[in-house]
């Protein structure tokens, strides 16, 4: 067989073309620091490395969703906590106030003190993130949640609140409504309410009283017993009256006493005057804000004896302890998601972690490998030129002349 002169010299500059190609190659991925250049380089290889791109930058995505939601319900958590505080300065104020001593005077000094405190409830109910978005507004976060007229506090936001998604397959509360924070809170004990009767004249106060038989109690209620009526015929006796006028009960009252009826049981103090009442009435939600707002009121008025104020007063009281216990519970709920964050955020940083490692093994040049595959490529390409170059000197004429 034999090789042209032509045929030679295409093979001989074809190798080298191919020895400098793969060298320049080598010289490009040491000064990039990369070793695959583009998809020809290596298409599986940068089809892997695309994906998990995708995957850090998704995973990126969540944790500055996380920190911005952590940072939002961590401020909620402190507001929740500045609103706790509020109530229960007005628990004491109410209970400086429960003192027969006092002058109307000096009642109304303290409803003062706790119009500043249902101000500074509803500020805290309006208060905004480091953007100015407002925390408790739900969707409706660009907008004060609350307004305040009077002694009368309303909700405006949604309830509906923004999901956070902090993972590929979690997603968590951004945040609470404010309906949920401070309006739908149970009144009384969460299944009834007392008060005293508006024509009372006696000194006898009513107590939040307590369920001691739920399936009775409920079952009385299913059959239409609705609210229930304590009347006194004189200081020592009295009947139970449900909303239809059927007696359940009666009995004979001494200060301090209880009175038990279909599964529930209220407390008196004080001696009833002949024609006092008390209701016992299914209970329904309030707000935090109307709590204050009652004992404002109460506190303000002029025309209630010592019974009803201390029935008023002790009521506003439960009422207020139940938003406290419901900020308890969504700050609960909140530090529960914080803590869902924290576990996300720990598994986020190790996927992270694990791809960009996985990415770097794909792509990253091994500077030890292509350096010494650089000289290899050097003297190959040179042994090759020089080779070319000797033999491009030969001819037939120099053959026979030798």
């Amino acid at each position: 067989m034999r090789i042209s002169t032509a045929t030679f010299q295409n093979d001989a500059v074809s190798q080298m073309d191919a020895l400098e190609a793969a060298l320049q190659q080598t010289q490009t991925e040491l000064s990039t620091g990369s070793q695959i250049q583009n998809a020809a380089d290596n298409p599986i290889g940068a089809a892997q490395v695309n994906q998990m791109n995708v995957e850090v930058s998704a995973t990126t995505q969540y944790v500055t969703n996380s920190n911005l939601a952590n940072t939002n319900l961590g401020l909620e958590e402190q507001a929740l906590s500045n609103a706790t505080s509020i109530m229960q300065n007005a628990i004491s104020l109410a209970t400086e106030a429960n003192n027969s001593a006092l002058s109307p005077a000096n009642r109304a000094d303290i409803a003062t003190q706790l119009q500043q405190d249902l101000q500074s409830l509803t500020s805290i109910g309006n208060s905004t993130d480091s953007a100015g978005n407002y925390l408790f507004g739900g969707y409706s976060n660009t907008s004060p949640p609350f307004t305040q007229s009077g002694g009368t506090v309303s909700y405006n936001g949604s309830d509906q609140v923004i999901q956070v998604q902090i993972s590929s397959n979690q997603s968590i509360s951004g945040g609470d409504t404010g309906a949920t924070a401070f309006m739908n809170i149970p009144t009384g004990n969460g299944t009834f309410t007392v008060s005293a009767g508006s024509t009372n004249t006696g000194a006898a106060s009513i107590g939040g009283g307590t369920v001691t038989n739920p399936t009775t109690y409920a079952a009385a209620e299913a059959a239409g017993a609705g609210a229930y009526t304590i009347s006194f015929s004189d200081p020592t006796d009295y009947q139970v009256t449900d909303s239809n006028g059927n007696v359940v009960t009666s009995g004979t009252y001494t200060d301090g006493g209880s009175i038990s009826f279909n599964g529930a049981q209220v407390t008196l103090n004080g001696t009833p005057a002949a024609g006092d009442s008390f209701t016992v009435a299914p209970a329904g939600t309030s707000s935090a804000f109307s709590a204050l707002s009652n004992l404002i009121t109460t506190l303000n008025s002029t025309n209630l004896n010592n019974g009803q104020l201390t029935t008023q007063i002790n009521a506003a009281v439960q009422q207020i302890q139940n938003s406290i216990t419901n900020f308890s519970n969504v700050s609960a709920s909140v530090g529960a998601r914080i803590n869902a964050i924290t576990a996300a955020q720990s598994t986020a940083t190790s996927v992270t972690t694990t791809l960009k490692t996985n990415i770097s093994t794909l792509q990253s040049t091994d500077y030890t490998q292509a350096t010494t595959q650089l000289s290899s490529e050097e003297l190959a390409l040179q042994a090759a030129q020089e080779s070319y170059a000797s033999l491009e000197k030969l001819s037939l004429f120099n053959y026979i002349q030798g």
